[in-house]
């Protein structure tokens, strides 16, 4: 899944998830919320279905990670990930003036 519906975005928001987490359901929303506020691009994994996904956070989703860095485990913050983003993105070469 991903809010960048029609439009280009840098994807700097991944959920890590799974199918019937109410933990996840409302993580989403927060994501989706500040993501559609700051037209920041998200996507959205299913823990479930792949196997080093699976090894690393199985006990602790929902995960946010934020320009491929663990940002949030089981709870989204929403202040704090607003705080993250208003960062240029981490993962990205610097823009010269």
């Amino acid at each position: 899944m991903s809010s960048a519906a029609g439009h280009a975005r840098v994807t700097r928001v991944t959920l890590v998830g799974r199918a019937g987490c109410h933990l996840c359901d409302t993580a989403r929303e927060v994501v989706e919320r500040v993501c559609a506020d700051l037209g920041v691009g998200w996507q959205e994994v299913d823990v479930d279905t792949d196997p080093a996904l699976l090894e690393r956070w199985s006990e602790e989703v929902p995960v946010t990670l934020v320009d491929g860095r663990q940002h949030d485990f089981w709870r989204v913050d929403e202040t704090r990930l607003r705080a993250a983003l208003a960062q240029p993105p981490s993962n990205l070469p610097p823009t010269r003036p």
